[in-house]
């Protein structure tokens, strides 16, 4: 066909050579073309200003094409299961071309950002899934009376809550310092001796929060965009810079009862004047809390012993994903087989679901047509609700007194999950392409 792979770009496996990787214990190849990822193509001068629309509406021949150029390809001893990889490479295929640069690609394949990521898709799951939680207590406190008991249950969410905060916040904080391996992403450069770019680094982050919204999303099964995206943006931006927030003007926070605002939003909100105002994310880090010093070490240094929550932790965010089911922890759709999604990631229906919607669809026409009780129309919409597409999440109870004390920081460092190279430089390739594409355009209009 005309459109092959890459258009006469040449293989991906051209102008270089191949060395053997310690730490991944595999070989590697490595390119000898010109670093035009940081030096050619820069950051776009202008990043919409307003909310970034992805092209969620793929038609078939684009779907097709996806499916032949840019999926992921399996190698033979690799389950085909769903990955972040995935939900990173349809984020970047559906993404404006405008927002992407060579730097937002290869700071989505590094290691760092991949357990950012993880991070961040976990702590939205659970935020969900405490979310839909406090929700039904609260609607059940208006026939129920309130025991000493949910102070206790709603404590231990909040405290959940809390831990993957900083689970995100530690991530987020390497990237902000330039440290470990997004040295050379820092606006002072990885010497942190030049002169600051702040405008540059601004429209990278914003770039990479959005592009992480939409990771987020897509293996969360497409669902609760807004609640996802407000979350986010509240934790990284604060409530008064909340853009999203302004935008929809839905006034969520305020709407919440006590009891939900001292769970959700936890007990590290400070309030400060505007222009001193730092982030939720950054207020996680530097609360006056008992915080386990092992998390901020999870993925980076290697621990002999973990307790049994720090092990379930480790697993979602530093561990194998095709062991996920192994382990007993669930990330999203992240882990699941990819036989179960098309090839946009939306759910495939299955006979069990046909028979589901035939049930409900008789139950309401039946319920419908004679007169029936409150409760009983309760019971066939409790019956009919939408089964869910991966497990909940879990953690261990947080003890006090889990393990001893070492009697020294352990310092081993942590052997980093590798990142799809091939997949990193199959998306530099297309967007060399796309903007040399638009250049020749815009010399034709201008001729």
């Amino acid at each position: 066909m005309a459109d092959d792979e890459d258009e006469g770009e040449g293989g991906l496996y051209e102008e270089g050579h191949w060395i053997w990787d310690e730490n991944a214990n595999q070989i590697t190849f490595i390119s000898d073309r010109p670093v035009f990822e940081d030096e050619a193509i820069q950051m776009p001068t202008k990043v919409p200003t307003g909310a970034i629309e992805f092209k969620d509406d793929v038609d078939l021949i684009e779907q097709l094409r996806y499916r032949r150029r840019y999926q992921r390809k399996l190698k033979p001893e690799q389950p085909d299961i769903v990955t972040v990889q995935d939900c990173k490479d349809l984020a970047l295929y559906t993404a404006p071309v405008a927002i992407q640069s060579p730097a937002l690609i290869n700071m989505l394949h590094i290691p760092t950002t991949d357990r950012f990521i993880k991070a961040l898709i976990l702590c939205c799951q659970y935020y969900l899934q405490v979310s839909d939680e406090m929700a039904q207590r609260m609607l059940d406190l208006e026939t129920r009376v309130r025991t000493p008991y949910c102070d206790v249950v709603e404590r231990e969410f909040g405290i959940n809550l809390n831990d993957l905060r900083v689970l995100v916040a530690k991530e987020y904080c390497t990237m902000l310092i330039g440290g470990a391996d997004t040295k050379k992403y820092h606006h002072m450069g990885p010497a942190k001796k030049r002169r600051s770019l702040s405008d540059k680094d601004a429209r990278l982050f914003e770039t990479l929060l959005r592009m992480c919204v939409q990771i987020v999303w897509l293996a969360l099964g497409r669902k609760a965009f807004n609640q996802i995206e407000l979350e986010v943006n509240r934790l990284f931006k604060s409530e008064i810079f909340n853009a999203v927030e302004h935008t929809l003007k839905t006034k969520y926070v305020e709407k919440m009862s006590r009891e939900e605002r001292n769970v959700l939003l936890g007990e590290c909100v400070r309030t400060d004047k505007k222009l001193t105002t730092k982030s939720p994310m950054m207020n996680e880090v530097f609360c006056h809390r008992d915080i386990d010093y092992r998390m901020m070490g999870i993925g980076v240094i290697k621990m002999k012993q973990m307790p049994s929550r720090l092990k379930y932790i480790h697993n979602l965010v530093a561990g194998p994903e095709e062991r996920y089911a192994e382990l007993g922890v669930s990330l999203g759709i992240v882990g699941l087989p990819r036989s179960n999604f098309d090839t946009m990631l939306k759910p495939l229906p299955t006979a069990e679901d046909h028979n589901k919607y035939i049930f409900c669809f008789r139950g309401s026409l039946v319920s419908s047509i004679s007169a029936k009780s409150s409760s009983s129309v309760k019971k066939s919409g409790t019956a009919c609700a939408q089964p869910k597409l991966y497990a909940d999440i879990h953690l261990p109870l947080k003890s006090e007194h889990d393990d001893t004390f070492p009697s020294s920081f352990p310092s081993e460092p942590e052997p980093p999950t590798p990142c799809n190279d091939t997949q990193r430089r199959r998306w530099l390739k297309r967007l060399q392409r796309l903007r040399r594409g638009q250049r020749a355009s815009t010399v034709v209009k201008r001729l």
